[in-house]
């Protein structure tokens, strides 16, 4: 895997019985102990200031889709530092070739974490006192589709 959350490798349109409906990449989360998936707070996704709802989005994790309301209940699903999650997103045709700008955000909680800590966690906002690596960051990349 990439350094970087958002990875190159996995961007691409997404094709449905001939026809492109959407687009998918791939982050890896930049925590040292994994998450279940109750844990995670998807943001909004925008790519070339085009704006996708945390609802949109289905996070594919261990060869299995959830949706965002899927994902607030279930934990017992874990999502492990070495796996890459493929988020899909639906657009019809996709996005067009060439590059594109991608920006991201999520977060999530933890059990040492203050719950006052976490009440402020809004995966849409950079975090001025959580790092990366314990919960939160937006992260931003340009990828090309060809």
């Amino acid at each position: 895997m990439e350094k970087q959350v958002i990875q190159s490798v996995g961007f691409r349109n997404i094709k449905e019985n001939g026809l492109v409906t959407g687009f998918q990449f791939k982050v890896r989360l930049p925590y040292y102990r994994g998450v279940f998936l109750s844990q995670l707070r998807p943001g909004t996704l925008f790519v070339d200031g085009e704006r996708f709802e945390k609802e949109d989005i289905i996070w594919n994790i261990n060869g299995e889709d959830y949706s965002y309301e899927e994902m607030k209940d279930d934990w017992k699903t874990h999502w492990g530092v070495t796996t890459p999650a493929v988020l899909k997103v639906k657009k019809e045709g996709g996005l067009a070739q060439g590059y594109h700008q991608l920006k991201y955000g999520f977060c999530f909680t933890s059990s040492y974490m203050p719950p006052v800590m976490q009440e402020r966690l809004d995966p849409d906002e950079e975090s001025p006192i959580i790092m990366p690596e314990f919960g939160h960051h937006v992260n931003e990349r340009r990828l090309l589709i060809v």
